[in-house]
């Protein structure tokens, strides 16, 4: 008798504890169409450039952390919405509020990114969306980043040059408006880093003779009118067919960098140490492809809302929301990574690939920092330009 109460109690005990968990919901916002996901797109497999939906790898996530959940009374749902354009998301965000989401998942353009979190006080998690301005001017409260910035990445580069001794720096910039502050950021890099820029030259990829100059790696790097000469090429293509196309056709031996060559990212197939070939294989069982930067982060932001459900099991949303900002992230590169207070980006080592195997990491050997290592990728607490945090 007097056992049947103890089981009586402890049942008891579980189902009042799971009544007072809370029961999550996540809604991950792609775009419609995703022009990034063509067929043509994928079949290239261009570095740095997403291999499937991200609802693949935040799924994977979702799988890995049930036992955890489960172990804390709690439960995470998620829903993913296309959006089309920057009004569509706003709206997307702000309906997911009212259904009662307690965060949200973006990866989408940067503009339609901020619409999002202009659109809703819940938490916003950009997956992958690089650009600056997010993390400085159009900053928001809400708003977390778990892909590197533009900047981070720039960094990553410079810092590996700087360890090798390639000083002498030819850029190459394409003419599409989209990496016009790309090649900003490059730039500021190389300046930051004591390197030498000794030209700055616009490409575009045509096949139009008329335009050869403007296309022909040979051209654009070779030594003809009186040029400078360079140890390495740096190319800044969004688009990444150029860039791809670049290493082995330059004027002189020289490596590449930037979007082609060695290209800084969050994350490679190719990375061995940490137990990230298994994290890797996750996917590939999961989704029939291996894990790349964009599906890494991804995951990370599944992993993330995890850790905050964990921490806050029994809500409220504002809970869940303190604890997201605080959470630390186990990601397989060696390091506790969790969010910058002054402009929510992770914190996070980076790899250095040219897609057959990880060359370099960074931060850098040798480059140091007061506090923080990995806060010397990417702007820096004094240099805070988030006004809203």
């Amino acid at each position: 008798m007097r056992l049947q109460r103890i089981a009586a109690t402890a049942l008891l005990t579980l189902v009042t504890a799971a009544a007072q968990a809370a029961a999550f919901k996540a809604v991950l916002l792609v775009p419609a169409d995703d022009p990034r996901l063509t067929r043509s797109r994928l079949e290239r497999g261009l570095l740095g450039h997403p291999g499937g939906p991200a609802a693949d790898a935040v799924a994977v996530a979702l799988k890995e952390g049930k036992l955890e959940l489960d172990a804390a009374g709690a439960s995470l749902a998620l829903d993913t919405v296309a959006v089309a354009d920057a009004a569509a998301a706003r709206a997307a965000a702000a309906a997911a509020e009212k259904a009662g989401a307690t965060a949200l998942l973006t990866d989408l353009p940067a503009a339609w990114t901020l619409a999002v979190a202009d659109g809703s006080k819940l938490p916003v998690i950009n997956l992958h969306t690089a650009a600056d301005s997010l993390r400085g001017a159009d900053c928001r409260r809400n708003l977390l980043h778990i892909g590197p910035s533009e900047r981070m990445r720039a960094d990553a580069i410079a810092q590996t040059l700087v360890a090798r001794n390639w000083r002498h720096v030819l850029l190459l910039v394409s003419q599409d408006a989209a990496d016009a502050d790309r090649g900003a950021a490059a730039a500021a890099a190389i300046q930051r880093y004591g390197l030498k820029l000794v030209g700055r030259k616009p490409f575009k990829l045509s096949a139009d003779p008329r335009e050869r100059d403007l296309a022909n790696p040979a051209l654009l790097t070779g030594m003809a009118g009186g040029g400078a000469a360079y140890d390495v090429v740096w190319v800044v293509d969004a688009d990444g067919e150029f860039a791809a196309s670049l290493p082995y056709r330059t004027g002189l031996p020289r490596p590449v960098v930037g979007d082609g060559g060695l290209v800084a990212l969050a994350w490679s197939a190719r990375y061995e140490r940490f137990g990230a070939p298994q994290v890797t294989r996750r996917l590939t069982r999961s989704a029939g492809r291996p894990m790349d930067a964009h599906a890494w982060s991804a995951w990370l932001g599944g992993k993330a809302l995890i850790a905050a459900a964990v921490a806050a099991p029994k809500g409220p949303a504002t809970a869940f929301a303190a604890a997201l900002n605080k959470v630390e992230l186990d990601g397989s590169k060696g390091v506790a990574m969790g969010f910058r207070a002054w402009d929510g980006q992770l914190r996070q080592p980076l790899l250095l690939s040219d897609g057959q195997a990880v060359v370099a990491t960074a931060p850098a050997e040798g480059i140091l920092h007061p506090t923080n290592s990995l806060d010397a990728l990417g702007a820096d607490a004094p240099e805070k330009l988030c006004k809203a945090r």
